[in-house]
């Protein structure tokens, strides 16, 4: 398997499909690219990326190309085995797919005014009320998930799986623009932070020589 990402400083996509690749236990090769670079625009239109539309995470699986982070955890699954990314229990396992789907689709107002950037530390900034309403409505989730899932284990489900590999860019986020947030899920963020493929991810990326200037800095509006 090959697993094409973009930066790690900010590509909050290409951290999932490289955790999930990571969880899987299978082998891959991972290529990164950096994203909107000189070559950018040649890049995303070869072959490598023609099926996806120029967007990454791409997972090539020898003839099977599969490309967002979604259908990426749940073609590893398929691979492996559906207990190593979601919950055994039925209820749990339909709340931990809502949580990702949610995650998905949702939380527009905070992936805009805080962007990801894993080498960057705020303090002190002001969001805009639908930032805090995302935070908010993020918090409740974990808050939920903990208290009904989470006697197994540190994570939101109790042990590892698709739900904190969907999550994981936003404690990143969370992190680098100082939103404050309960005591439970700054305990579930330093779980999450302290886990050795987020430790390689974030290092890896402290190393990365490509700086993308108009994510240098705060949002503003």
């Amino acid at each position: 398997m090959k697993l094409i990402i973009g930066n790690k400083a900010y590509s909050s996509w290409s951290m999932r499909g490289w955790l999930a690749c990571k969880q899987s236990g299978l082998s891959f090769e991972e290529l990164t690219v950096p994203l909107y670079g000189e070559d950018w625009d040649d890049i995303r239109l070869g072959e490598n990326f023609a099926p996806s539309g120029g967007k990454v995470p791409i997972l090539w699986d020898g003839e099977s190309v599969i490309w967002d982070s979604l259908a990426i955890i749940d073609w590893l699954a398929d691979k492996t085995h559906r207990d190593r990314f979601w919950p055994k229990d039925e209820t749990a396992r339909g709340m931990a797919r809502s949580m990702a789907a949610e995650m998905h689709s949702g939380f527009m107002a905070l992936r805009k005014q805080c962007p990801m950037n894993t080498r960057k530390r705020y303090e002190g900034l002001q969001f805009t009320p639908e930032t805090l309403h995302d935070a908010a409505r993020i918090v409740q989730l974990w808050a939920q998930a903990r208290a009904r899932f989470g006697n197994g284990g540190p994570f939101l489900f109790g042990t590892f799986g698709a739900v904190d590999i969907m999550y994981a860019p936003v404690i990143s986020r969370f992190q680098t623009y100082g939103l404050h947030v309960p005591g439970f899920a700054a305990a579930y963020m330093e779980t999450m932070l302290q886990h050795d493929w987020m430790v390689q991810w974030m290092e890896s990326a402290q190393e990365e020589p490509w700086v993308i200037e108009r994510l240098e800095q705060p949002f503003t509006e």
